[in-house]
């Protein structure tokens, strides 16, 4: 598969797609806090999205049936919204898509929900500083391995693992577009990095081995040890100097 390249005008249409993604993860924020549910999180989201003349990018994707991804602790990626209500001392992974003018925005963030333990505010935090090591490579010229590379040490450098069989993308008319980004070193080099590549860059980071199930409803993806896992996203900008970071805003 081709990697699509953007010019000056689907790029603007990302912007937008993206500054309602990151807006939508900002509102979600305001609202995680103990006794609230994963679905009333969902429906939050929706309604600022569509709000906005967008449309959730999740909802129906290969048969999803929520409109974002709303994990819990072990959980680390596509679990979703329901009954479940958030307690004290939880994390909360919330993963975001919106679409509007034929292109996607992406993001997640993991949460704390009130007063967490220093280990899992460090797995939070390595998990962030991981994706931010990762784009000191994303620069016009670079291979993508360079990224994978330096998000995969860093992870394991802070006595974290990474998950191996979900991996970042391209992102844009397509909400997984090529490349696949792997979250940690690869034996290849890959492709080199270029003006108008958007990329959803997520490291999905373990407490402890790297192993995942997924559950009888053929989505939520848990830790094989039941440790907590984090996860953090951008859609991310190659251009001919710095990263352009879209869905931080």
């Amino acid at each position: 598969m081709s990697i699509f390249i953007k010019n000056e005008e689907q790029i603007e249409k990302m912007r937008v797609a993206c500054r309602i993604t990151g807006e939508t993860l900002n509102l979600l924020e305001k609202h995680i806090r103990a006794g609230i549910t994963t679905g009333e999180l969902d429906a939050i989201a929706a309604e600022y999205i569509r709000s906005q003349g967008a449309v959730p990018s999740f909802l129906g994707y290969n048969g999803y049936p929520a409109n974002i991804c709303v994990s819990v602790n072990e959980e680390v990626i596509h679990g979703i919204g329901g009954i479940r209500k958030l307690n004290e001392g939880d994390i909360v992974s919330v993963d975001v898509g919106a679409y509007i003018n034929k292109f996607h925005g992406d993001a997640a963030r993991t949460f704390a929900v009130g007063e967490i333990t220093d280990e899992h505010k460090r797995l939070i935090e390595v998990t962030k500083q991981s994706f931010f090591e990762g784009i000191k490579y994303a620069k016009e010229g670079h291979r993508l391995n360079e990224i994978c590379a330096a998000i995969g040490d860093y992870i394991e450098a802070n006595g974290f693992t990474a998950v191996k069989e979900f991996v970042g993308h391209g992102v844009g008319a397509k909400l997984h577009e090529a490349p696949q980004v792997p979250n940690y070193r690869q034996d290849t080099s890959g492709p080199k990095l270029a003006r108008g590549m958007t990329l959803a860059i997520e490291p999905m980071v373990n407490a402890g081995r790297a192993d995942i199930r997924i559950l009888s409803d053929m989505w939520t993806v848990v830790t094989g040890d039941r440790k907590y896992s984090a996860h953090y996203e951008n859609t991310v900008l190659i251009t001919d100097g710095e990263p352009e970071i879209l869905t931080l805003v």
